[in-house]
């Protein structure tokens, strides 16, 4: 199959036109820019992230401790 000419394109956008509505391809276009812009910001914002030196973790030990605690039975004894 080859390539199709500049007639057929004109043709098919005029089918799509006619198909879709100018106002929905335009609503479909605004989202699709939307979304191209918040990938590219995304992006920006994850390689700003990346450039910056990591922080140094806390030195500081925490001690792992337990806590025995007995469980009492809170029943009224004969009431």
């Amino acid at each position: 199959m080859g390539t199709f000419s500049v007639w057929h394109w004109l043709i098919v956008l005029l089918i799509i036109l006619l198909v879709f509505g100018t106002k929905k391809l335009r609503n479909i276009g605004g989202d699709l820019g939307g979304a191209v812009k918040g990938f590219k910001d995304g992006m920006k914002e994850g390689a700003s992230a990346d450039d910056k030196p990591p922080e140094p973790a806390a030195t500081a030990k925490v001690e792992a401790r337990t806590i025995d605690v007995e469980a009492k039975d809170k029943t009224n004894s004969g009431a």
